[in-house]
């Protein structure tokens, strides 16, 4: 390498001009720092969108429905930019309160939470729900529970379903509702940590039983069945470190049908997160350090944006949405039929 190579491609300063969304991410693409990633998370994304061989999987953590994300990830869905997701069971409950009309209400770190405790008030950095209000959430998801058949072993995307069939039949828009229509399972692998666990326990009609060796499978022949994956990483989590997962068992089934040494890496790759890898979390670790494990590749692209999701998410899909892309869902029928026969 010689030291001119240094200067092959040089930073562009953004200049102030009328422009899309679009164009002005490109135009940061060119610049530093997380602004640079920003663009590069929307240039990795516009592209697997493009690419009808690969299956969109999203994991998502945070606390995002409360924050007024949920409708984004929702029209990702109804669009078909999205194939599965993977979810905490928190961002597919706290949209469910969302849908039944409750709001969440602005509010403020900087506050006595002896008093909101007194007046039932459940605070959410800065903003609130009312916790009545959410215990009618739970009474629903209790009740709904309480409704499934007792012998039939579930994985969570099969409860997913059915709360979505549910759910729509109430009239209550959510992550489920919209998935439902759009038949995209929803896997929750670490479901307990959420009101569905809450509601579980207190379902009067008895509890169901949830296999999650049962999510791996399903997710695992989502992997065989797919040419290609992509990912996207909203926070980090259980959700992120499934999905990588389903990397490394493709290719030890295919090493194990082929009788040579095979690696199936996620062909595209982004991430938002605020977490940072000098901990040693999967939450935090780079995309380079999966690459070691065979989760992700470079073929296609990869980037991460260390930014919150709350800025950074509206800003990209704002941006995707004006190219006014076309994708074909794919389709994963398989997910619920046994929840449908019955």
């Amino acid at each position: 390498m010689k030291r001119e190579d240094f200067f092959k491609e040089t930073v562009k300063p953004i200049e102030i001009k009328p422009r899309s969304i679009s164009e002005l991410l490109e135009a940061m693409a060119e610049t530093s720092f997380q602004g640079r990633k920003l663009g590069e998370v929307y240039r990795v994304w516009k592209n697997m969108i493009s690419d009808n061989d690969v299956t969109i999987l999203m994991g998502l953590t945070g606390s995002m429905s409360t924050a007024g994300m949920w409708k984004i990830v929702g029209q990702l869905i109804d669009d078909n930019f999205l194939d599965v997701l993977v979810s905490s069971g928190a961002n597919i409950s706290e949209d469910i309160y969302a849908g039944m009309g409750f709001p969440y209400g602005k509010g403020s770190p900087l506050v006595d939470d002896e008093l909101l405790l007194k007046y039932k008030i459940d605070r959410y950095y800065d903003e609130w729900a009312d916790e009545y209000k959410y215990r009618e959430m739970e009474k629903l998801l209790s009740d709904f529970i309480g409704s499934l058949n007792k012998d039939h072993i579930y994985s969570t995307a099969e409860l997913m379903y059915l709360l979505g069939k549910h759910l729509d039949k109430s009239g209550i828009d959510s992550l489920a509702t919209r998935a439902y229509r759009k038949r995209v399972p929803i896997f929750s692998p670490a479901i307990m940590d959420s009101s569905y666990g809450i509601a579980a326990v207190l379902s009067e009609k008895g509890r169901i039983v949830l296999d999650q060796f049962k999510d791996f499978e399903q997710m695992t022949k989502i992997a065989l069945k797919s040419d290609d994956t992509a990912v996207i990483y909203i926070g980090g989590g259980v959700p992120k470190d499934t999905i990588q997962l389903m990397a490394v068992i493709k290719a030890l089934l295919l090493e194990k049908q082929m009788g040579k040494e095979i690696v199936k890496p996620h062909k595209y790759a982004i991430q938002i997160t605020t977490d940072s890898p000098q901990w040693g979390g999967l939450s935090g670790a780079t995309f380079e350090e999966a690459i070691s494990w065979g989760k992700i590749s470079k073929e296609g692209g990869n980037a991460v944006c260390y930014c919150d999701a709350t800025i950074a998410l509206p800003i990209v899909i704002h941006a995707l949405y004006e190219k006014k892309p076309k994708r074909v869902k794919k389709n994963f029928d398989f997910v619920f039929e046994e929840v449908e026969k019955g």
